[in-house]
C-alpha cells in the first residue's frame, strides 16, 4: 500500500495533477490526497491550483460539480459507479412539479444534486450555509431539496415554512443514525459529546450537542472543551479527527455507518485514472454555466466573495 501511495504522488506530479479526496472517503485514499474536504470546498481549492488534472475520489455529484468549477482542467472519476443516492431523488420534472405548485417560493437546491437540477435553482448551498441563506430571503416559504431531514433542520433554525423537495429525500447513511444507537454510545461513554450531521432525523439531532456539517463537526472536536466525541455522520471522518487531533477520541455511533459507494474508490482506482486518463468527466457548458450563475448569486448573498473572481 505504501508503495502504491508513492506511485501515486509520483505520478500525479509528472502530470500536473492533484487528487481530491471528500472527508468519507478510505483512510488510504484521503492519506494520499492532496486536499481532503466537503464537496464544494473541494472543488474551490482546484480552481485555486495550477493543476492540470483533478482526480476526485468522491461520488457523482461531487465530481460532476468539480467540473462545472474548473471548466478548462481535465476533470476524472476513479470510480464512475461511485453514486450519491439522495442526489438521484431529486431531477428536474421533480423540481418542475413543485415549481408549479408553488410558484411565488424559492427554490434552493442543496449541493448534493446535479448539475441540472442546480442551473434550475435559486440558489445553491451547503449544509453549512443552508440556514444562514434561507434566514436571509425575503419569503415566507421555501422549497428545498434534496433531503427532508437538512430542510427540517433549515425550518427548525429560520422559523420558515421549508417544503422538502421531494417529501421523501434522504440520504441513506444519515437515516440510519438513529437516537437508540447514540443512546447505546453514550451510556458507555456518558462524558462524550454527540456531533451529528444535520442529514440525520430530527430526533437524532435534538441529542446532540453540536450539529453541522462535515468540516464543521471536524473543527468542532478541536474547539470543544472535551476529550471524547461521538460522531453522527460516515465513519471516514473519524480517520480526519484523529490526524488532526492527537490528543481527542472519536468514536463512530456504529461501525456499519458507511457510505458503500464512498468506500467503492481505492488506491488502485485512483492510480490507474491517473495512468489512464479515465474516467473523464464532461458537462455541457451553456448547463455549467447556468449553474455557475446560481452559486454566483448564493455566495453574492451570503456576502462573500465568489471563488471564480479570484483567479
Amino acid at each position: 500500500m505504501e508503495n502504491l501511495s508513492r506511485k501515486i504522488r509520483e505520478k500525479a506530479r509528472d502530470i500536473g495533477a492533484i487528487v481530491l479526496a471528500h472527508n468519507y472517503q478510505r483512510p488510504e485514499v484521503q492519506d494520499v490526497a492532496d486536499f481532503v474536504g466537503d464537496s464544494l470546498e473541494l472543488s474551490v481549492k482546484a480552481m485555486e491550483t495550477d493543476a492540470k488534472t483533478i482526480v476526485f475520489a468522491g461520488v457523482d455529484f461531487m465530481v460532476e460539480q468539480a467540473a462545472v468549477l474548473n471548466p478548462s482542467k481535465t476533470v476524472l472519476t476513479p470510480e464512475p459507479s461511485s453514486i450519491c443516492p439522495m442526489a438521484w431523488q431529486l431531477d428536474p420534472p421533480v423540481v418542475e412539479e413543485y415549481r408549479r405548485r408553488n410558484p411565488d417560493a424559492p427554490l434552493v437546491v442543496y449541493v448534493n444534486s446535479f448539475v441540472e437540477v442546480k442551473s434550475m435553482a435559486d440558489y445553491v448551498v451547503t449544509s453549512s450555509s443552508a440556514s444562514r441563506l434561507v434566514s436571509k430571503l425575503d419569503a415566507g416559504k421555501i422549497l428545498f431539496g434534496p433531503d427532508r431531514n437538512l430542510a427540517s433542520y433549515v425550518a427548525e433554525t429560520t422559523g420558515k415554512e421549508v417544503i422538502a423537495v421531494p417529501l421523501n429525500s434522504y440520504c441513506p447513511v444519515h437515516i440510519g443514525i438513529t437516537p437508540d444507537k447514540i443512546l447505546s454510545v453514550k451510556e458507555r461513554m456518558p462524558d462524550a459529546k454527540v456531533l451529528v450531521h444535520p442529514e440525520c432525523p430530527p430526533e437524532t439531532r435534538r441529542l446532540a450537542d453540536f450539529v453541522g456539517s462535515t468540516s464543521q463537526i471536524i473543527r468542532a472536536v478541536g474547539e470543544i472543551d472535551a476529550k471524547r466525541f461521538i460522531i453522527g455522520t460516515e465513519n471516514g471522518v473519524i480517520h480526519r479527527i484523529s490526524k488532526l487531533y492527537s490528543g481527542k477520541e472519536a468514536y463512530p455511533v456504529s461501525k456499519d455507518t458507511i457510505c458503500p459507494n464512498m468506500k467503492k474508490i481505492t488506491l488502485e482506482k485512483v492510480y490507474r485514472s491517473l495512468v489512464s486518463g479515465e474516467t473523464l468527466v464532461k458537462i455541457d457548458e451553456k448547463l455549467a454555466e447556468k449553474a455557475r450563475r446560481v452559486l454566483e448569486r448564493s455566495f453574492t448573498l451570503l456576502g462573500v466573495e465568489t471563488p471564480w473572481s479570484r483567479k
